[in-house]
Formats: C-alpha cells, structure tokens, sequence
C-alpha cells in the first residue's frame, strides 16, 4: 500500500504538522523545553486553521521525546503590562479554543512535562495517552497568577472542582499514575510507545463518518455547558441533520445488507 504524506507549513520551525495517510501529527518543536512563546501561537493557529478543512481523519498532538510542553516562556512574559496581557491572555486562550474545536478527533501523546499552557495544550484534546514517566500539573500559582488558557475551566470540567482547585491553588504536580486515578489522562503506556499508541487511537477514524464524528464532538463540547434540555435537544438537530448525508444512506444500507461494520464511508 502506498502512503500519502504531506507537509502543512505553519509559518514557524516550532510548530510542525505532517500528514501522513489522513492521520495529522501536530508537533511543538521548541527545544529545549517547547516553552510557548508568541512565534508558537501564531504557527499553532495556522495549525489549526489548516486542519480544520483538511483532507484529515484524526489529530494526534504531540511534543518532544522528554517535554511536550513546560508552559509559557516566562522570559517573553515578566515584563508585560496590564494591557499587553490582555492581548497575550486573548491570543493565547482562544488558539487553545481554536485546537479543541477542530472536527477531527484529536489525541494528545505526552511524554515528559505537561505544565502550564502545556497542560492546557493536553486538555484542550478529546482523548490524553501519556509517557509512565509524564508529570502534568498547573503550577502558574507559584508565579502569582493562575493558568490563562483554560487550565480553571477545562481541568475542572475533567476531574472535577475540588480536584482542580487542589491542583490550581497548591501549584502541584502530578505523576502520570495519579493523573489516570483522577481522570486527568486516559491511558498510561511506556514512553517508547506514547506515539505509536495514540497513532493507532487515530488510524482507526480512517475511512469513518466524518460528519458524524464531528457532530457527536460538538454535541457532546457543547452539550456539557448547557442544561440537559438545551443539551438533549442540540443532540436531536444534530441527529437529524445527519440524515441528509451520504454517509448515512451508507451506512444504514450497509447495515441492512451486511451487518454492522462494513460501510464505507465517503465523508458527505
């Protein structure tokens, strides 16, 4: 079987996405630490605009082999005024915003730190398969400000209030193990099998329902920040918007004539 690779250009050397038989592997390529800096964002909101209207089934999201990401670069960040954080606080969340609201499924494969914006990066993804020896943690705290692209609404919203206040007022970290037990990340593999793993999470959308893999994530993103009657019912116009795709006729009528799991699906 031949593979089909591409190379999506981010505008930036630290932000890297390559495509590789419609699986995408977003990386944050700033050694030595992937601190996020301004030149980051920018090449990650390419990134993001990018893939959002790709040819692409799935997003792995992914650092280095020992950081994915320390956090903000805090050299680029001590001398800033009220009004430049403003901008910066803005700039930065909604790029994060930008990255959980693309269509694809999106993992993020961690090895080493997660912390700060790099957490924040990790929860933006609607599925966290880490290193045994990752740490992840929101330790804005100790710099006298609090986490500023979706660390209090995101980790809450994850593991709980009285968890994620825990985590956001002390500053701590926690180890990978720890993570799972509080459902922080989803699965704990070997270091050596972090990339291989979350590449095999994504293959397996290759060739799924695209429309519907993207109307179940909104339902559910969505969803969670409404109350159940608003949520029940943003699920009931995205069940029936389906039934004017192709892959719908597909699919039922490969369920009628071969049983489940034999359609093919043409995303439309």
């Amino acid at each position: 079987m031949d593979t089909k690779s591409s190379v999506i250009d981010c505008g930036t050397r630290s932000v890297r996405v390559e495509v590789v038989d419609q699986v995408a592997t977003l990386r944050l390529d700033r050694p030595k630490v992937n601190a996020i800096d301004a030149e980051m964002v920018e090449g990650l909101r390419r990134a993001a605009d990018a893939l959002a209207v790709a040819d692409v089934a799935a997003v792995v999201l992914t650092g280095g082999e020992r950081v994915f990401a320390a956090g903000a670069d805090i050299k680029q960040m001590v001398d800033l005024e009220h009004a430049e954080a403003v901008v910066w606080s803005a700039r930065l969340q909604s790029t994060v915003a930008m990255l959980a609201a693309l269509p694809q499924p999106v993992v993020a494969a961690v090895n080493g730190y997660a912390l700060g914006g790099g957490c924040e990066f990790a929860l933006c993804a609607d599925r966290r398969i880490v290193a045994e020896d990752a740490v992840l943690g929101q330790p804005e705290i100790l710099l006298g400000v609090i986490p500023g692209a979706g660390g209090t609404q995101r980790l809450s919203r994850l593991v709980g209030v009285s968890r994620a206040k825990e985590l956001v007022l002390t500053g701590r970290s926690v180890g990978a193990r720890e993570a799972l037990e509080m459902g922080l990340v989803d699965q704990v593999v070997p270091a050596a099998e972090v990339q291989q793993t979350a590449q095999d999470w994504a293959r397996q959308f290759v060739g799924g329902p695209r429309l519907a893999l993207r109307a179940a994530k909104e339902a559910i993103d969505h969803g969670s920040e409404m109350s159940l009657p608003l949520g029940l019912e943003l699920e009931r116009q995205q069940f029936a918007a389906l039934f004017a795709t192709e892959d719908r006729r597909t699919g039922m009528a490969s369920f009628v004539a071969e049983g489940p799991g034999k359609a093919v699906f043409r995303g439309r």
